[in-house]
């Protein structure tokens, strides 16, 4: 097939490299949002999909605004391509676009829709504390994520999953679904599929409230909250803004099978749950492993920390650098 990709984060990235070195297929371009200013030095710095086109000479187009844009309207209107596959592009597509194509815009989305519509799929189904997501590749139509569904593939979810495992799993996954999706697509043996609107939730932008970490919550919750923003989740210790990137639920490890770093954990849990305090307090530390944190239901151990200006570090390094002491607290309020 002849295609335009539309694509702009690292999630999109698979995709386009399983495409590029499909022997059946032809990209005739790559759309991509502008160049970012990142970094100290506030640097422009193409998206990973421009970077990658790049790299394999592909033509680039970086609209700001592609609804309004009539250059790149007409680019694709010339472009006599078979599909326009989208993937995490950035941008809504006007109708005008989705009907170019011969075979219509081919979307792949990180959840198993009507599920988790919208921008942020995999971090809100790792929120929630689900045990099973997903890839759905669908036919885009105007709305969000409400085009008719064609292929779904199945992934489940564990408890040490975090948003970056279940990303990178899940953008190979789509890549897989996706070429899967088109070779079915030219060979006429697809039928798209309505979706249920009664059964559809919606994956909202994450805003910088969310990545504040409430210490009245239960343990697992917070657990959730810390793996599905990762590594973004920030509370305040001695004053100072401290990520939290990695925990573990203590109150659900009984029935885990534990991966081999926490096999000798249970061995320093005897008599924990004579332990408590207020919420927030440091209760317990746990060498080789880090501190607990008693929660609004349930103790929280923390096994990696970045404290502001530093750089990422087990917790237990933490607790000899600073001098952690029992007693002490966290605190919700972030600066």
């Amino acid at each position: 097939m002849r295609i335009v990709f539309f694509g702009t984060p690292e999630f999109a990235v698979t995709t386009l490299e399983k495409l590029i070195i499909t022997d059946n297929h032809e990209i005739i371009a790559v759309v991509t949002q502008p160049d970012k200013k990142r970094g100290r030095g506030s640097q422009m710095i193409p998206s990973p999909v421009k970077q990658v086109a790049l790299k394999n000479g592909l033509p680039i187009w970086q609209p700001s605004r592609i609804k309004k844009d009539q250059e790149t309207l007409q680019r694709l209107k010339d472009s006599q391509a078979d599909v326009f596959v989208v993937v995490a592009y950035g941008q809504i597509l006007s109708s005008e676009i989705l009907a170019i194509p011969k075979f219509g815009c081919v979307n792949v989305h990180g959840s198993i829709l009507p599920e988790y519509r919208g921008a942020a799929p995999i971090q809100w189904s790792l929120f929630d504390g689900k045990k099973e997501t997903g890839i759905t590749t669908m036919l885009m139509n105007e709305g969000m994520d409400t085009g008719d569904m064609l292929l779904k593939s199945y992934t489940p979810i564990n408890l040490f999953t975090n948003f970056n495992d279940l990303s990178v799993q899940l953008a190979n996954q789509g890549a897989d679904l996706l070429l899967e999706t088109l070779e079915k697509i030219s060979l006429g043996q697809l039928t798209p599929i309505p979706q249920n609107d009664t059964k559809a939730t919606y994956a909202r932008l994450i805003s910088k409230e969310d990545y504040t970490i409430d210490w009245s919550k239960s343990a697992l919750e917070i657990h959730n909250q810390i793996r599905g923003f990762y590594p973004n989740c920030v509370t305040i210790f001695r004053g100072q803004n401290l990520k939290i990137t990695q925990s573990l639920p203590l109150g659900e490890i009984e029935n885990l099978e534990l991966p081999p770093q926490f096999q000798k954990l249970p061995n320093y849990l005897q008599g924990i749950n004579e332990i408590s305090g207020n919420v927030g307090e440091i209760v317990k530390t746990i060498k080789n492993f880090g501190f607990v944190v008693q929660t609004g239901n349930g103790l929280l151990l923390i096994l990696e920390v970045q404290l502001a200006g530093k750089k990422l570090q087990s917790a237990w390094n933490f607790i000899n650098g600073t001098r952690l002491e029992v007693g002490e607290s966290l605190i919700s309020e972030v600066s």
